[in-house]
C-alpha cells in the first residue's frame, strides 16, 4: 500500500492519492489558525514561532536538517509569530477561491464514483 502527497506550490492545496482503495482525496479549505503546525528544530531562533510549510520549509522558506512540524498549530495572531511566515500565510490564503472553500469543495474522489 502506497500514498503520495501532492502540493501545490501556488496556493498549498494538499491532494492525496493512493492508500488502501487507490482513493484521490483532497481536504478541504482551512483557515489560517488550523491550517499549519508550528514549526521545530534544534536550530531555529527561540521565541520566533513559524508555520511548518509543505516541502520541509517554514513558510518564510527556511529548511533546517531535522525540522518537523510540532503537534501544536501555528497561530498567526500570536505576538511571537515571523512576520514573513504570517505575510506568506495570508498570501496563500488569498488565492483559495472562495467558491472552493466549503466543506463539500474538496472531498473524496472515490465518494463521489
Amino acid at each position: 500500500m502506497e500514498e503520495e502527497i501532492w502540493s501545490c506550490s501556488w496556493c498549498h492545496a494538499v491532494t492525496h492519492v493512493g492508500g488502501e482503495w487507490f482513493e484521490i482525496s483532497r481536504p478541504p479549505y482551512l483557515p489560517l489558525g488550523m491550517r499549519w503546525e508550528k514549526a521545530v528544530a534544534d536550530s531555529l531562533a527561540s521565541g520566533v514561532s513559524h508555520a511548518f510549510g509543505i516541502f520541509d520549509k517554514t513558510l518564510c522558506g527556511i529548511q533546517e536538517a531535522g525540522m518537523a512540524p510540532s503537534d501544536y498549530g501555528w497561530l498567526p495572531e500570536r505576538e511571537d509569530t515571523c512576520g514573513a511566515c504570517r505575510e506568506a500565510a495570508s498570501l496563500i490564503d488569498s488565492r483559495w477561491p472562495r467558491s472552493m472553500r466549503s466543506e463539500d469543495a474538496r472531498v473524496s474522489v472515490a465518494r463521489r464514483l
